[in-house]
């Protein structure tokens, strides 16, 4: 069940940090047993980082403080519908549940439109705007199964 106090959290970062001009009006909060963990906030103007956003920047302040890459059994509240980056960490921390308020389309309407990557990701690799290339190498190939082979290895 969706706690309205974690999203307002999340919502409450986004101000603050937008009014401090530390980054865009984007909050979000990572919750573990009906406790807030991480918190993040826009970052990409302040860290230089184009991958810095709050939800990214969550994700990485939890996996430092579990000690863990894995974020299963955790939930996370955003001031804001994922874009397709936050998505796909959202997706590789493997948390159990994304709790969102404002949509894409309003992000949209406020100069933060993703469109153009909803529409790339589906198109062929020799369809897209940015050029895309295969550079087969056998070594390339050798590190992967090598990796398969590799009796230590961690799994995700």
């Amino acid at each position: 069940m969706p706690d309205p106090e974690f999203m307002r959290r999340a919502v409450e970062i986004s101000r603050e940090k937008m009014e401090a001009n530390m980054g865009g009006p984007f909050g979000a909060v990572i919750v573990r047993d009906g406790k807030i963990i991480a918190e993040g906030f826009n970052m990409v103007t302040t860290a230089n980082d184009p991958t810095a956003h709050a939800e990214v920047v969550a994700i990485r302040a939890a996996c430092t403080k579990i000690g863990d890459f894995s974020l299963l059994g955790c939930e996370i509240y955003t001031s804001c519908e994922p874009c397709p980056l936050c998505l796909a960490a959202i997706f590789w921390a493997r948390i159990d549940r994304i709790y969102y308020a404002n949509t894409r389309i309003d992000a949209a309407e406020i100069g933060f439109d993703d469109e153009i990557l909803y529409q790339e990701i589906s198109k062929p690799l020799e369809e897209r705007q940015l050029p895309i290339h295969r550079l087969e190498l056998a070594e390339a190939r050798k590190v992967f199964d090598d990796w398969l082979l590799k009796d230590d290895r961690t799994e995700y």
